[in-house]
């Protein structure tokens, strides 16, 4: 029995290992992420958050010390080449919630299935737009609660879609789309969902390198029709001199229902490289409301109220330091406030001061 079992096992092993031969992958990843923050009225934390009333963010009851799971994950990927130039390429990731958070455990994220040639990489099934995607790795804040999300809308990680992604141009360019299928038209307003009229897609053409290995430069101009409501375009930029990092981004975005909340959305951020310790500053400004933090300090809002001249602020400053490749720890304070016009009187929002502490491993 014992014999048979572990003959059994290394047939496993070598099977394995001769797929792997033939294929990168499978790879199995994966990402936790906690962090303890204090948050004055709770408008920024994550969403599955537990103990936080979703319903009403500015009420004060909200504010005081949570802890925060910053989108754990687990996934597999992989590539497998079927013929000469073409490639199977595949994802599988989802969101733990499980330490931190309330509902279901497991939530999706990317997940694809896709086929690489050299005209380009088509992937169908659940991915980040390519509008989002353009912003490369601008967002010093990434995954916490001073995402950019909290300040510009589009942010969106779409299902039923497909995706293409061309080779790179001159080693330099790359164009991008993706298209939604038709079961995708819809928006959600409050707690409706509410029809979206014509095509929802979005593109993207990308120069330079978001990592600074091939050049110290990233450029980035990206439109977005209908998806996640609005139609917006965005123009992103981040370089890298010497031991700076000093980017931005400037978005304009337009509701597709009513063509209300026209307005722009603009950041900009440096980071320095001090020793190994990454000190970051961010400072923002968002007229529109798509954001999270706006959406959030305003709820409940008032049925019959007529809103107008959104003026959003936001002040980010943060640390980080590796302990290892895989191991970051970091902390950081946030900073929304801001004001709007109700039935033509100008109110203030609630501000949220925000401070976090947290440690990221990957594996």
């Amino acid at each position: 029995m014992k014999k048979t079992f572990v003959s059994a096992s290394v047939a496993s092993v070598l099977a394995l290992a001769s797929f792997g031969a033939l294929a990168d992958g499978p790879s199995f990843y994966g990402r936790l992420e906690l962090a303890t923050t204090y948050s004055q009225t709770g408008t920024t934390l994550q969403s599955g958050t537990n103990g936080v009333d979703t319903k009403n963010y500015a009420d004060e009851n909200n504010g005081g010390t949570y802890l925060e799971n910053n989108f754990s994950l687990l996934g597999v990927k992989g590539t497998e080449k079927i013929a000469a130039g073409y490639d199977i390429v595949y994802q599988m990731e989802f969101q733990v919630e499980n330490t931190s958070g309330t509902g279901d455990v497991f939530k999706a994220r990317n997940t694809y299935l896709g086929l690489k040639t050299n005209a380009g990489t088509v992937l169908v099934g659940r991915n980040d737009t390519v509008f989002k995607q353009a912003e490369g790795n601008v967002d010093l804040f990434g995954n916490t609660n001073a995402d950019i999300d909290r300040l510009v809308g589009g942010q969106t990680r779409s299902a039923d879609g497909v995706w293409y992604y061309s080779p790179k141009l001159a080693e330099l360019i790359t164009l991008n789309a993706n298209y939604l299928f038709d079961d995708n038209d819809t928006t959600t307003v409050g707690d409706k969902k509410l029809p979206i009229e014509g095509s929802q897609y979005a593109l993207s053409a990308t120069l330079g390198d978001s990592k600074f290995k091939e050049q110290n430069y990233y450029a980035a101009v990206a439109y977005n029709k209908g998806i996640a409501g609005i139609d917006a375009y965005r123009l992103v930029g981040q370089a890298k001199l010497g031991q700076f990092k000093l980017g931005g981004l400037f978005q304009n975005s337009e509701s597709v229902l009513d063509g209300s909340d026209d307005g722009n959305t603009y950041f900009v951020n440096v980071a320095y490289d001090l020793n190994g310790v990454n000190l970051k500053a961010e400072y923002g400004v968002d007229e529109t409301g798509f954001g999270v933090y706006y959406k959030n300090v305003t709820k409940p809002v008032p049925v019959a109220a007529t809103v107008s001249d959104v003026n959003v602020q936001n002040f980010n400053l943060g640390a980080d330091y590796r302990l290892s490749k895989s191991t970051m720890v970091y902390g950081q304070y946030s900073m929304y406030s801001g004001d709007h016009v109700v039935n033509g009187k100008k109110v203030d929002l609630q501000d949220d001061n925000v401070f976090s502490v947290g440690v990221r491993y990957d594996f």
